[in-house]
């Protein structure tokens, strides 16, 4: 049983959409203020922007790093963890070298989350990494990469940015984004005081019970009046009600 505070506070609400202007960005924090959802995941350059919109709520604020392909040098990711962090972010997503992982590159993965989590420790922040698991083929490389962040101590390992589209053999790009699969093995190989986080895919309230069930304890979402709204319609809008998980058994995230 939950309540719409709880369900909330699973949320992160996205505003990484590259066409988004600020005025765009600056109504998002809005809604993510309302909602009081966990933070607001939000480009770079705007950081010290949210942290002013979001001032006198709780919604912290998370930038993304190497966002969305994840090939900038370590350097740079360094830097940027730096430079957000300075701002105000309390939160950081980074990307993974998804080249380097997929070539065994093991090294320098664990060298790259290292440097990135001492940055993120140095400001008492929360680091995320991302998988990009739409790029990832089977279950290996997954489970690689969930063991080193335990070993790393990483806050979060999270599912996708919402941009790994994969081109097929007829030209057209699909995403799948956070499975049932991918939730499932990720939980299971990843130390208990790892969460994981779900994104792509996870657009109602059904969706968020779901995931829920699975052992995620955080989401990116755009559909964050959606989920919340519905939420409230089946508490009868009290925020203090509770709800039970749904038994409805929708998959597509």
């Amino acid at each position: 049983m939950y309540t719409v505070h709880e369900l909330a506070k699973m949320i992160d609400h996205s505003l990484l959409h590259p066409t988004m202007t600020d005025e765009d960005l600056k109504q998002g924090c809005a809604l993510a203020k309302a909602y009081n959802v966990a933070s607001v995941c939000i480009k770079p350059y705007a950081i010290q922007q949210a942290v002013a919109w979001l001032q006198g709520s709780d919604v912290m604020v998370c930038a993304v790093i190497g966002f969305p392909q994840g090939n900038s040098t370590t350097d740079v990711k360094v830097y940027e963890t730096e430079q957000v962090c300075k701002d105000g972010a309390q939160e950081v997503d980074m990307v993974v070298n998804i080249g380097k992982v997929l070539g065994n590159d093991w090294q320098y993965i664990e060298q790259e989350i290292a440097a990135v989590v001492a940055v993120t420790n140095k400001y008492n922040a929360a680091l995320k990494v991302i998988f990009e698991n739409d790029f990832l083929p089977g279950d290996e490389y997954k489970i690689k990469l969930c063991e080193i962040c335990s070993k790393l101590n990483v806050a979060f390992v999270k599912t996708s940015t919402g941009y790994g589209f994969v081109k097929g053999t007829d030209g057209r790009y699909s995403y799948e984004g956070a499975t049932e699969h991918d939730l499932i093995l990720m939980r299971k190989h990843s130390a208990p005081h790892v969460q994981v986080k779900a994104a792509g895919g996870v657009r109602t309230l059904d969706d968020l019970l779901k995931v829920k069930a699975l052992g995620v304890t955080r989401i990116g979402a755009t559909a964050t009046a959606t989920m919340l709204e519905d939420a409230k319609k089946r508490l009868g809008v009290s925020s203090t009600a509770t709800i039970a998980a749904s038994a409805h058994n929708n998959t597509g995230y």
